[in-house]
């Protein structure tokens, strides 16, 4: 067989505010690959299917001399981020040809070889559910609502959860999990659309903070037991005025800093100590190995029979990365961002 091309989207330019497509992100053409004869060294090809798009790959997109949980993206080089691909050629015992496989490493290419097969896992889809459902609700965006949750939610019957960023991936099975346990939601998103879906999935009371004031909507629905934080910023001080004693802040992201040129500074910070609050953050691959076998035992069974709701904002073809990456972080997406690169 001859050569294909093997394409990429690649990070290119460091943004200051907002990636745009093209600019701080370029799709490439220029390489190709030889699927039969590509040298394996122990490892294995694998052609990419699916990619998710998710906002924390914006704090990636910066000065590799800058320091955070993980790595920057290296100018020139494909994006990575989660991903499911289907292994073509294997010299590794660990992964088969045919093995759909799952991984947080998976490069923006269309293929890709690899010798670190610890890094992906094998999918088991015993419910034959669609595969891009593995990077949202039953991938890391599903996984992180329901280890945060689980793990510092403290959750009562008759207590009252705020959430952002309602209907979003991890948002969405946040309300969801929340009525589960008996909680009253109230849920913000930026949109209308986002609000009703909100709704839909069981929030309680859903607006859009475009719209209505977050403050009164607290004034008016809360206090709060719970407040579940995607957006930081002056959000994050209105929950915290809002909160009970003894109330439990669980911090999953601050997507309104991560193209902001000067982070917002926190006024309320005293209420943590007058109100006896507790606040936790969490990366979701440091604990999800306490929960993993709950949630795969339990979340695909609860999708399956339609217990648990989601949506997809689906694009297909590598060469919209960048636009995805984009609605991901302006809020243009209904639902969780998918880029479709190649069927089965």
């Amino acid at each position: 067989m001859a050569p294909v091309t093997n394409a990429r989207h690649i990070f290119i330019e460091i943004p200051t505010g907002l990636p745009e497509p093209g600019k701080h992100t370029a799709h490439d053409t220029s390489r190709t690959i030889d699927l039969e004869n590509e040298p394996l060294h122990g490892g294995f090809l694998v052609k990419t299917l699916i990619l998710s798009i998710d906002p924390y790959m914006r704090v990636k997109m910066r000065d590799a001399s800058i320091k955070s949980y993980s790595p920057a993206y290296a100018i020139g080089e494909p994006l990575y981020g989660y991903g499911i691909g289907r292994v073509l050629r294997s010299e590794s015992s660990a992964l088969k040809p045919g093995d759909h496989i799952y991984g947080a490493l998976t490069p923006h290419e269309e293929y890709f070889v690899r010798q670190d097969p610890e890094q992906f896992e094998v999918l088991k889809n015993e419910y034959n559910l669609p595969l891009s459902l593995f990077v949202g609700v039953l991938g890391m965006p599903g996984q992180t609502a329901y280890v945060g949750w689980k793990e510092f939610s403290k959750a009562k019957p008759g207590e009252t959860a705020f959430v952002t960023t309602a209907a979003g991936a991890v948002g969405s099975f946040v309300i969801q999990l929340a009525k589960l346990d008996g909680l009253k939601v109230i849920a913000s998103s930026g949109s209308d659309e986002k609000a009703a879906f909100a709704k839909a999935v069981g929030a309680d009371v859903s607006f859009n903070y475009k719209k209505d004031s977050t403050k009164d909507v607290l004034d008016r629905e809360g206090p709060i037991d719970v407040y579940w934080d995607n957006v930081g910023g002056e959000t994050l001080d209105l929950a915290l005025a809002a909160a009970k004693d003894y109330a439990r802040i669980i911090e999953c992201g601050m997507s309104s800093q991560y193209n902001a040129s000067e982070l917002y500074g926190i006024k309320n910070a005293l209420f943590f100590v007058t109100k006896s609050l507790s606040l936790n953050g969490f990366i979701v691959y440091k604990i999800f190995h306490k929960y993993a076998s709950d949630f795969y035992r339990e979340v695909p069974k609860l999708v399956k029979d339609g217990k648990i709701k989601y949506e997809e904002h689906l694009k297909r073809g590598l060469d919209l990365v960048g636009e995805g990456l984009r609605d991901a972080l302006d809020g243009r997406n209904q639902g969780k961002v998918v880029i479709v690169v190649a069927d089965d």
